[in-house]
């Protein structure tokens, strides 16, 4: 590789979750909303593409802006563009399929699917027009969220949805608060909820004619409302892969931390549990549980591909102190004989091929894992209480609010050519910052200071680099430093 790629894999200043990524010619681009940097709300800005050459992941170039909210005929009413994905047809050209929001999500289970066409992947897109029934009025069975697009030789499909509560319509109908509650989340009467047979909440799929907006008969549950998936039950974020001739579909479970999968022969149902694939909060790896996970987890949303024979899973974390601006990861899968994925932690090396070298200087908030120990899950607002977390000022980009009991973790390096390690950080914080065991005192900094201490790896294969902060006051980090010999 050229250069090498870590986590988050895009510039720091870019915020793209919900990421969809696909192959087409020789470039991998990922499709996703568009978070600002230090946003008030999800999704505030246009849709921006990144794309890549199959055989260099760590060249990300920006393709540029390549469709405005302001295109959507809805914009008065919701100005906000929820995940999108996007598809070749079998004319050859490139559909956009997106649902449209108002402010911290009202309104973004109203529907309908939204369809823009390009000639080419990152174009420049136009509106075409909404999912519809051959009668041209919308489709909106079950409720529009989420949209993956998915060209199964030469059959396009819609999978799409969510999962709010998992009450039966008998329990709805005889619950009048309940039902309210449902009709005013998706905007439904309660005769259309009620007259649903299957239920509104699920995953759905729906096929399409070949003119990417008229569905060929009626969409169908892909997997039951009542499911059980051993807590790991459907919530949002639809996306669906084939792997031989097996169908797999990515999920965003109830948890709300986690990307799931689920397997099937058949693209319309029979969907099986297969497990938990990526926690943004490493939930579920080494032990680790909800009450101890490794970062503010929240919303995550994102899709399997393989690249050049290897399999990985792009997903999203957050940074802010909030779920409104997200940035894109990636780690490495392994899709066994069997069929299963086991889960991978999250690591700060991504796409890379190798662990990154030891060598030079980093910027810290490519940390895998960044907790004080009783991190937040995030909720539609900004946190104002204090933890660490990333952040910035400016073009400035660093770890903010690490305070006594901070434990920070960059997974993983190789080398041994350099003679200490160290931060750049600033703060009034005053104790003693520990890397992997070792001790470097912390006085406080009113501007950007380098601190380090000697350090010998006991494996320069692949080791992981820990600091943990002990003391009183809040310090930044900025940079991880590898000092040459």
């Amino acid at each position: 590789m050229i250069k090498q790629a870590y986590n988050p894999f895009l510039p720091l200043d870019a915020y793209i979750p919900d990421g969809e990524p696909h192959i087409f010619g020789d470039r991998v681009y990922l499709y996703g909303s568009h978070d600002r940097e230090g946003g008030e709300t999800f999704c505030m800005e246009d849709y921006t593409v990144y794309s890549a050459p199959v055989d260099d992941l760590s060249e990300w170039r920006c393709e540029g802006v390549i469709y405005r909210a302001e295109q959507d005929p809805d914009y008065a009413e919701r100005k906000y563009m929820y995940a999108p994905d996007v598809v070749q047809g079998n004319d050859g050209k490139y559909y956009l399929y997106y649902c449209m929001s108002g402010r911290f999500g009202i309104g973004g289970y109203f529907g309908p699917i939204s369809v823009a066409v390009c000639d080419t992947p990152a174009g420049e897109y136009q509106y075409l027009g909404f999912v519809r029934y051959p009668d041209g009025s919308p489709m909106k069975k079950y409720v529009c969220f989420d949209p993956c697009a998915f060209n199964d030789n030469g059959t396009i499909r819609i999978y799409y949805g969510t999962q709010y509560m998992n009450e039966s319509n008998d329990v709805l109908a005889a619950d009048p608060a309940k039902l309210k509650e449902v009709m005013e989340r998706y905007n439904k009467t309660a005769e259309e909820i009620l007259a649903t047979p299957d239920n509104v909440n699920g995953p759905a799929m729906v096929v399409l004619e070949d003119d990417m907006l008229t569905v060929k008969g009626e969409p169908v549950h892909i997997i039951p409302y009542e499911a059980d998936f051993g807590g790991h039950e459907f919530f949002e974020a639809s996306s669906m892969r084939k792997v031989g001739d097996k169908y797999y579909f990515v999920y965003s479970s109830q948890q709300n931390h986690e990307l799931c999968y689920a397997v099937s022969d058949r693209p319309d149902g029979g969907f099986i549990f297969g497990g938990t694939i990526v926690s943004n909060g490493d939930i579920g790896i080494n032990g680790i549980t909800n009450e101890n996970k490794l970062n503010m987890t929240g919303t995550t949303h994102g899709s399997i591909i393989e690249i050049n024979g290897q399999w990985y899973v792009f997903y999203h974390r957050l940074t802010h102190k909030s779920d409104y601006s997200r940035q894109a990861c990636a780690e490495k899968i392994f899709i066994a004989p069997d069929g299963s994925i086991a889960q991978v932690e999250m690591t700060s090396c991504g796409l890379s091929p190798q662990p990154l070298k030891a060598q030079g200087t980093y910027p810290a908030v490519i940390a895998c894992n960044i907790t004080n120990g009783k991190m937040p899950h995030g909720s539609n607002s900004i946190f104002t209480e204090s933890f660490p977390n990333v952040n910035n000022d400016g073009d400035e980009r660093f770890i903010a609010e690490i305070s006594d009991g901070t434990l920070i973790r960059f997974k993983y390096f190789s080398g041994s050519d350099f003679s200490d390690i160290g931060v750049s950080y600033k703060g009034s914080g005053e104790g003693i910052l520990t890397v992997n065991g070792i001790e470097i005192a912390i006085r406080p900094a009113e501007n950007w200071t380098d601190a380090t201490c000697p350090f010998t790896p006991e494996n320069d294969e692949k080791f992981a680099v820990t600091l943990n902060y002990s003391g009183t006051g809040i310090i930044s980090i900025k940079s991880l430093i590898f000092g040459s010999r």
